[in-house]
């Protein structure tokens, strides 16, 4: 009954760490679609921000944990920049994640 009990927690855990693995991935298509908006000012070589004036970084080929961080600090108010707040504010986790799939896999984007 005991060794019964342990191979189901066994492959309950292994079925749970998949989908979770799985889902923590995101979407790299679905992705490319969110990230239409994110395009006019990253996806253009050489574009700077009016304001604050600096340089938009290029954000095809980073990690994709990088840019979960970053937009879940831009949504918090944790980093300071109005446009990327307001473009973070209505991403749920999952949007994150499928979009920073489709960042870390579109290099120099």
């Amino acid at each position: 009954m005991k060794r019964t009990m342990l191979i189901g927690a066994a492959v309950a855990g292994i079925a749970f760490a998949l989908t979770t693995t799985a889902y923590a991935a995101g979407d790299a298509a679905k992705g490319k679609v969110k990230s239409i908006t994110c395009m006019g000012c990253h996806g253009i070589p050489g574009y700077h921000n009016a304001y604050p004036n600096y340089p938009v970084p290029r954000v095809g080929g980073q990690h994709p944990e990088y840019i979960v961080a970053a937009l879940k600090a831009y949504k918090s108010g944790q980093r300071g920049h109005k446009t990327m707040q307001a473009q973070a504010a209505s991403l749920s986790e999952q949007d994150m994640l499928d979009i920073a799939a489709y960042f870390a896999s579109a290099v120099g984007e």
